[in-house]
């Protein structure tokens, strides 16, 4: 009995750490969709206000504000599907948990330049200041996959920020803020979702 107790605890072992495997495995195969949704979303929000701002069609930041409704929306549904797959895959890796707690660094990180935005700091220094923080999550991504389009990204979108700090036009600032999301999100997205389905053909055949 205690043999047969022993060969089952083995075989559930060796399971555990088939799972820890193939988790792994599939977060270094990121699919690039999120960077291409979001990427395109902060694009069409910049490039609207942009033309907003010739033709005054509504309030300066209205799309903004509806993307940050969109955002809300967007969050809640990648927490819920995220917490059901957690609970069905039942295995959390080391690169897994490293990304939930950026996440979360980032998003108050976030919402504190929201505020400042808000209560003290200028338009046109709060999209530098978020554009700069996109090149740190950019970075981050980049390192911890070892995907090199994102980590040459980053420095590119801490160079656009940094310039829009010297910019007094918000319209420039919105201009700056839209080519960074195309060379840190945009861009790479669409190289990750190639590299992606190239595995996927490798698999299948």
């Amino acid at each position: 009995m205690e043999k047969q107790e022993q060969r089952l605890t083995e075989q559930e072992s060796l399971l555990i750490i088939q799972q820890m495997i193939q988790a792994a495995k599939q977060e270094q195969k990121d699919d690039g969709m999120g960077w291409i949704l979001w990427g395109w979303m902060l694009f069409l929000a910049s490039v609207l206000t942009i033309i907003n701002l010739h033709y005054n069609w509504v309030q300066t930041f209205f799309f903004w504000n509806l993307f940050g409704a969109v955002s809300v929306v967007l969050l809640l549904i990648t927490t819920a599907r995220s917490f059901i797959s957690k609970n069905k895959r039942g295995v959390r890796t080391y690169t897994a948990d490293v990304f939930a707690k950026l996440n979360i660094g980032f998003t108050i990180t976030l919402l504190l330049i929201i505020v400042a935005m808000n209560v003290a700091l200028t338009p046109t220094v709060g999209f530098a200041l978020l554009t700069g923080l996109y090149g740190f999550w950019i970075l981050i991504y980049g390192a911890l996959l070892n995907f090199k389009p994102s980590l040459v990204a980053a420095y590119i979108v801490w160079a656009l920020a940094l310039t829009a700090m010297f910019v007094p036009s918000f319209g420039w600032v919105m201009a700056l803020h839209a080519t960074a999301v195309l060379v840190g999100y945009i861009i790479p997205g669409y190289m990750a979702n190639s590299a992606f389905k190239r595995d996927l053909d490798r698999q299948t055949t």
